[in-house]
């Protein structure tokens, strides 16, 4: 009996590469397919899809497996850049690649997939995926073994018909390990340096790029206590702890601590900022978040103690779902956490098992 028929998502990365190198050894039946997602203003500066095209063709044939390529641009700007846009118009910070995972590379992906034949679908992404030992039937989303690669907080919003359909190989890889069978089996992009930035449209000064789609609408830059301070650009280019690129009189007054954007004052366009990284206005016990997505179906108990973050690079931290329903939770946490940002999300952990979180509403 053959094994099943798995569709790698090939970005022309390292890793999704020996994604498809690790399957096919595996003994499974693997195809290759190669998503261009963003058409506007797509060179070489910032985003070329067209080298990373020849990146994932040249794996596919070092690797011996066909590849296929499809355009999501126009879902990409429906489903994922519009809401973007609208995000930060209302002045809140979202974070594109959580709904990228979930509209894109594990809906529009996934039923392109199935369309083609697959059984299944992989990308290369750190997490790891498996069935509950306690329910059977029911999929749970893990971290991955590299904890400074662990890419779960990004695919939090998955579902539990998207995760019985993926596997995630690179789960148990360390990054470096991971580069070297990319070495050993003379794949090109081997060195090649990680993506970053927004997703699908890359690296590129962030404000220049906003301004296309959304228009400078200036306004005063102040203390809480109302001294103005210097002028913002609009407040959709700031967000809640954001210390470079203020342009506040040398960034620094006479006590020496640096400035930091504490609030957003909509109704005023007023960008309120503080000095010192531990200001008061920057520290937070809780937070509400709206828009909630738990990956098992069922909410989190009460008075039980979980670990939740509230953006990608930061340590898990004890926290208390202390209300949850089905359209709002709050969320307290054991000590002061940072620059919690309305838009961003918070991803909340049993363990390493990742049970799924919501959209930040307000900072408590």
């Amino acid at each position: 009996m053959s094994k099943p028929h798995v569709i790698v998502g090939l970005s022309g990365g390292v890793d999704s590469s020996v994604t498809a190198l690790l399957l096919k050894q595996q003994g499974y039946q693997v195809t290759g397919l190669f998503m261009k997602n963003w058409e506007d203003d797509d060179t070489d500066e910032y985003c070329s899809s067209r080298q990373d095209l020849i990146d994932a063709v040249s794996a596919a044939d070092k690797i011996g497996i066909d590849i296929e390529t499809v355009n999501f641009s126009a879902e990409y700007k429906e489903r994922v850049f519009a809401n973007f846009l609208q995000e930060y118009q209302a002045g809140r910070t979202p974070n594109p690649d959580i709904l990228c995972n979930a509209e894109i590379k594990f809906k529009a992906f996934l039923d392109h997939a199935m369309g083609m034949g697959a059984d299944l679908i992989a990308t290369g992404h750190y997490a790891q995926v498996r069935e509950n030992p306690i329910q059977p039937g029911q999929f749970q989303l893990l971290k991955a073994d590299d904890g400074s690669k662990d890419q779960s907080y990004f695919l939090s919003r998955l579902n539990q018909a998207q995760l019985s359909k993926t596997l995630f190989p690179l789960g148990k890889h360390l990054k470096r390990e991971v580069r070297e069978i990319a070495r050993e089996h003379g794949l090109a992009n081997a060195e090649k340096k990680d993506s970053t930035g927004i997703c699908f449209i890359g690296e590129r000064p962030f404000q220049e790029f906003l301004q296309r789609y959304l228009p400078r609408h200036p306004g005063v830059m102040r203390t809480p206590e109302g001294k103005v301070v210097g002028e913002h650009e609009g407040l959709m280019y700031y967000t809640i702890g954001q210390r470079q690129g203020l342009k506040i009189g040398g960034s620094r007054d006479s006590n020496g601590e640096p400035w930091f954007v504490a609030a957003k004052h909509m109704a005023e366009n007023a960008l309120i900022v503080v000095q010192g990284h531990d200001h008061p206005l920057l520290q937070s016990d809780g937070l509400t978040a709206g828009q909630l997505h738990w990956i098992s179906g069922e909410q989190p108990e009460t008075n039980w103690v979980y670990a939740a973050k509230t953006r990608y690079r930061q340590p898990d931290a004890p926290c208390e779902v202390d209300a949850v329903d089905a359209e709002q939770a709050t969320i307290r946490f054991g000590q002061h956490q940072w620059a919690i940002t309305p838009g961003q999300s918070v991803v909340v952990y049993e363990s390493n098992v990742c049970l799924g979180g919501g959209i930040i509403t307000a900072a408590l």
